[in-house]
């Protein structure tokens, strides 16, 4: 396969997205606007900070709030233009080209068509998938010491704020959405639109999980990750048993409840957070986006 097809998507991953950004800082595009969606998102878990703080001695710009809130924007928009769409393109554009070397192509192995399924099914299959999968890959980052490395940086976090959910190394998302690819390429068929929906449920989830509030949302807690669940994945010192982490969901606590990595010992809302070590570990984004790549495992 020529090597100019893999410079055109490079190319036009970097101009398509950059457009697609412009659009939607100028407010061009439609309801799935993901700009102003994560601002209105921030904006109303932060006033729920505000009228129902947990930690009522926690300042309204908390620790690393700033730094936090240069996280959300960079990881959530900036990283896509810089590296990761050009990224996953190229190599989805590797993946169906090695496949068609031997007479096959992703749609081969896709189990059904979405288009079949009412909307509402084919979006519950989509999130059930893209969640479970995405619980799994989280432990992977708390078990394999080279991939703990880089996520120490949303570990390093010391006091818990709706901002600090997309404190994360750029190399998470590259892991992330490398082991979601061909689940969700299997099943297929989404517009962008009805993603948007799944999307958006996530991040609020998110924000919540990581706000200053003191919510578990009663019985739905079983199914839902909550911020006094979330807190204790936070927890700088755990038992033995679980010293590789716990409560690993994003947005479902389900999993962690079936595969027994479900942990809320008491109320966790005065527990220090970090990991053993995070003394030393880098206070600014340069650094903590170098620290990896530094630092032997």
């Amino acid at each position: 396969m020529p090597m100019e097809k893999y410079i055109d998507i490079i190319k036009n991953s970097y101009s398509g997205y950059w457009n697609y950004l412009k659009n939607e800082i100028l407010l061009q595009n439609h309801w799935d606007n993901y700009f102003y969606g994560l601002i209105a998102i921030s904006l109303l878990v932060w006033l729920l900070e505000i009228l129902f703080p947990w930690r009522k001695n926690q300042s309204l710009f908390r620790k690393d709030f700033w730094l936090d809130t240069f996280y959300m924007f960079f990881n959530f928009f900036l990283l896509n233009l810089i590296v990761f769409i050009a990224l996953s393109n190229t190599a989805a554009a590797l993946l169906n080209d090695g496949l068609g070397l031997i007479g096959l192509s992703i749609s081969s192995f896709q189990l059904f068509d979405v288009d079949n399924l009412p909307k509402w099914l084919g979006l519950l299959i989509f999130f059930l998938v893209s969640d479970f999968v995405q619980w799994n890959t989280h432990r992977l980052l708390h078990r394999v010491p080279w991939l703990w490395n880089f996520h120490k940086v949303h570990h390093s976090v010391k006091e818990m704020g709706f901002a600090a959910h997309l404190r994360y190394h750029w190399m998470e998302p590259v892991v992330y959405k490398s082991l979601l690819y061909i689940p969700i390429a299997i099943i297929g068929g989404f517009d962008a639109q009805d993603v948007a929906i799944v999307y958006f449920f996530a991040i609020a989830i998110g924000h919540l999980n990581h706000a200053n509030l003191g919510w578990d949302y009663g019985i739905l807690k079983y199914i839902f990750n909550n911020p006094k669940m979330h807190i204790w994945h936070h927890a700088k010192e755990l038992p033995s048993h679980v010293r590789f982490g716990v409560n690993y969901g994003l947005t479902l606590s389900l999993w962690d409840y079936i595969f027994k990595t479900s942990y809320v010992p008491h109320n966790g809302r005065d527990i220090e957070l970090g990991f053993e070590g995070d003394e030393h570990f880098p206070k600014d984004f340069l650094h903590q986006e170098l620290y990896p790549l530094k630092t032997k495992n």
